[in-house]
């Protein structure tokens, strides 16, 4: 395995909704956050790839779910070798878009976290420099419900101080309380705190159980 197991990944294809995904088989992590919390960057980051997720100072670019796949190859239900990929979720509760179509992202982003099987867990991306918003409680609440593996990436590390951002994930730690389903990390692109980490982080959820079904008529 190369030093980066995420370097290689390649864009396969934006979809409007979970349909239009690739087939729902493999093993897929999806990367969730507000659209001014570093996510495009984060993958950047992660897979060594400068321009694979757009950014923009302008947040709330990513309007779709994109797949991205893998080189890695993880073992499936069977012990057989399968296919691995990133979803990057839309920017949700920023983005200066119509009420229809952020009420579009946010029901798809319920009926992905749902329905697709292939999902072996969630990172979730969060401003360290901020307390957690709705969308990330909801969406910690959700892992923390259905027992869906969940990795907190406390993003933007490098504005603060090494004693600020320790405290702040101790903080975020209290809060959360002890959970086998919930981790979480001080994580910097910038100046790449925590990047080997993270990426470790998701191949461990990759590496993770298939899903046990969920509850499909619970939504937010």
């Amino acid at each position: 395995m190369p030093t980066n197991p995420l370097q290689g990944a390649e864009f396969v294809l934006a979809a409007h909704r979970v349909n239009q995904l690739p087939a729902d088989e493999g093993a897929e992590v999806a990367f969730a956050g507000r659209s001014n919390a570093g996510k495009s960057s984060a993958l950047n980051a992660l897979t060594g790839q400068k321009g694979l997720a757009r950014t923009s100072k302008t947040p709330g670019r990513t309007q779709q779910m994109v797949a991205f796949s893998l080189p890695v190859v993880v073992r499936g239900e069977t012990s057989q070798p399968v296919e691995t990929r990133l979803i990057d979720l839309p920017g949700y509760g920023y983005a200066k878009v119509p009420d229809a179509l952020r009420d579009h992202w946010r029901h798809e982003i319920d009926k992905y976290l749902h329905v697709r099987r292939s999902l072996r867990g969630v990172v979730l991306i969060v401003d360290i420099r901020h307390p957690l918003k709705e969308f990330d409680r909801m969406m910690l609440d959700f892992c923390l419900g259905t027992l869906l593996p969940c990795h907190v990436l406390m993003t933007k590390a490098d504005k603060l101080s090494r004693n600020q951002a320790g405290q702040a994930l101790a903080t975020l730690r209290k809060d959360l309380g002890a959970s086998s389903a919930i981790t979480m990390q001080v994580f910097s692109a910038s100046d790449g705190t925590g990047v080997d980490e993270a990426r470790a982080a998701v191949m461990t959820l990759l590496e993770g159980d298939v899903r046990a079904d969920v509850d499909i008529g619970r939504h937010w």
